[in-house]
């Protein structure tokens, strides 16, 4: 259907997941493996009318490791529409309005136009897929998402051969969202990725995580996630996706470029100006670990970027 139109915790306070679950009535996980890993591939059917969070396929990318506790994921963000505390968004995006949400697609694109979050994924085809999550400022968590592939939303708007970028832009509503009335940046958010990064079968659009649907604070209704790459690149409650030949703008770059790069791949040997990328701290756990290239997905991604100066384009 086209044109529709604080937490106050600590790491170590935090609920247990299994206390969580037996709290509430969760819809049950179903099993399966990871789909196609083209775009021609991707299990891309119609969309359906509701939003309902029956998941089809589970996959664990990160079989080695702990989930972060349900708590901590929800309790400690960023999303600075909402506040620039850790604890901000939990609070101030209570009552923050997601359904209705549409998306305006616009740009070198076959199907533009302004598409409900129901005609634009497949709520009948939506994944659960295990994540590292890697800040910029050195913590890291392991969540589960739910969605579909970025891909399978690129297929049914179908870009023009012109394109070589795809833009993203958050929700502009000062009255919803009170940091936009601070200038911290200039809203609204705005990321992009490469056509053949947006396409890669890991790129995957969020609509929730554990097995509920996306709270607010962690980027409601629909949020990117781009696991190989720093977590600012991985924007929240889009509004917007264009699809473009030149490279789009991205906030914290436009902000900060030499703290805050377009790539923004995780990469343990290039420093942040202010402190080391080498390890990381896992919300949780007390002792650092040693970061991973790509974040630990060198092998499906790696590739992607043969031949660049990975210090020149960070």
């Amino acid at each position: 259907m086209l044109f529709r139109n604080k937490p106050d915790l600590t790491e170590n306070d935090v609920t247990s997941k299994g206390l969580y679950l037996r709290r509430r009535e969760f819809i049950r996980l179903g099993a399966g493996v990871l789909g196609a890993m083209t775009l021609g591939g991707l299990a891309c059917g119609p969309a359906m009318a509701a939003r309902s969070l029956k998941i089809v396929k589970k996959t664990n990318l990160t079989p080695d490791e702990k989930l972060t506790n349900y708590d901590a994921v929800v309790g400690y963000n960023n999303f600075y529409e909402f506040g620039t505390g850790k604890t901000d968004p939990a609070e101030n995006a209570k009552g923050f309005v997601t359904d209705p949400w549409s998306v305006k697609i616009d740009g070198e694109v076959e199907k533009p136009g302004i598409y409900a979050l129901e005609d634009l994924i497949d709520f009948n085809q939506l994944e659960q897929r295990i994540y590292r999550l890697r800040c910029v400022e050195a913590w890291s968590m392991v969540i589960p998402w739910i969605g579909v592939p970025l891909a399978c939303v690129m297929k049914k708007v179908a870009p023009l051969s012109k394109a070589k970028y795809v833009a993203f832009e958050t929700l502009l509503d000062p009255k919803q969202m009170p940091g936009q009335h601070r200038s911290v940046l200039n809203w609204p958010y705005r990321e992009g990725l490469r056509m053949d990064e947006a396409a890669h079968d890991l790129t995957f659009l969020a609509v929730g995580l554990f097995d509920d649907i996306l709270p607010n604070q962690n980027g409601a209704p629909v949020r990117l996630v781009v696991p190989w790459k720093y977590g600012f690149k991985s924007i929240k409650s889009i509004v917007r996706i264009s699809f473009t030949e030149q490279q789009p703008p991205t906030s914290w770059n436009m902000l900060a470029p030499r703290e805050y790069g377009f790539y923004a791949n995780v990469n343990p040997a290039v420093s942040h100006p202010r402190w080391s990328q080498a390890t990381e701290r896992r919300i949780g756990n007390f002792f650092r670990q040693d970061t991973l290239p790509f974040n630990g997905y060198a092998e499906q991604v790696a590739g992607l970027y043969s031949g660049m100066d990975l210090r020149k384009n960070y």
